[in-house]
């Protein structure tokens, strides 16, 4: 083989082997880990009491919530979409604060956004399955729809029976459009696509901003939502229970 011939054997097999490299190597598996709290303490059912803004004792019986329709923005500013589904995050389920996303694109990406309850197709789509399944305690029998996030309590503040606390907050369209999106900023979180590598995100969702941000709850006045009265109320305040954990 003369001189061109090697020099152009050895350009068609750099081009093949980068070629390789880039298919194997441009999609990597992206865990979002989910980390309940109370303010600064870590989240414990039944057996923990919390303080809320107003000083009120409470209880945590129940925590749980839908994340769906996550959206990651890389630097050059285009969106990853997930559509590979619907994920209750429950408290009591360790493995439900997990999210696994395989085959996302390799890149650095600056943002997250997922929406907190269930989007208004598959609010009218009646029951499903998997996360969606009535069987998990997320469902209205009343009321043909979702139950997007569930607290369930105690506090001596509370005037209910038992002095219980019940938010179940819900509901797709006004007056009670319930559905928000949370967007948070990742600081350039690179997801690598090797074989080897997964990349986790670690984020924070703190039960505390429920009661506040912009209204304080006075669980002497407002122990239970547990219909569409007074629900873009809370909705309004858990927009800003995730943060990033560090």
């Amino acid at each position: 083989m003369n001189c061109k011939g090697v020099i152009k054997l050895v350009c068609i097999m750099a081009v093949v082997a980068t070629a390789m490299s880039f298919k194997s190597n441009t999609k990597g598996k992206f865990i979002i880990q989910f980390s309940n709290y109370v303010g600064n303490e870590k989240l414990v059912l039944d057996s923990s009491t919390y303080k809320n803004a107003l000083g009120q004792p409470f209880t945590v019986s129940m925590f749980k919530y839908y994340i769906s329709n996550i959206h990651l923005k890389n630097s050059n500013g285009n969106d990853y979409v997930c559509n590979n589904g619907y994920f209750l995050v429950d408290e009591e389920d360790t493995n439900s604060k997990q999210i696994v996303l395989n085959d996302v694109p390799n890149a650095n990406y600056s943002s997250i956004s997922f929406i907190l309850g269930v989007d208004s197709i598959h609010n009218c789509n009646g029951a499903q399955a998997g996360a969606l399944d009535p069987a998990n305690g997320m469902f209205w029998a009343w009321n043909t729809g979702y139950i997007f996030l569930k607290f369930e309590g105690n506090s001596p503040a509370s005037h209910s029976n038992g002095n219980t606390l019940a938010f179940h907050i819900g509901g797709y369209k006004q007056p009670a459009n319930c559905i928000r999106t949370v967007t948070l900023g990742i600081k350039s979180f690179a997801i690598k696509a090797t074989d080897n590598q997964i990349s986790t995100l670690n984020l924070k969702a703190d039960v505390l901003e429920l009661f506040k941000t912009p209204v304080n709850i006075d669980f002497s006045k407002t122990s239970s939502v547990i219909d569409f009265h007074n629900a873009e109320m809370i909705a309004d305040n858990y927009i800003n229970m995730f943060s990033v954990k560090q």
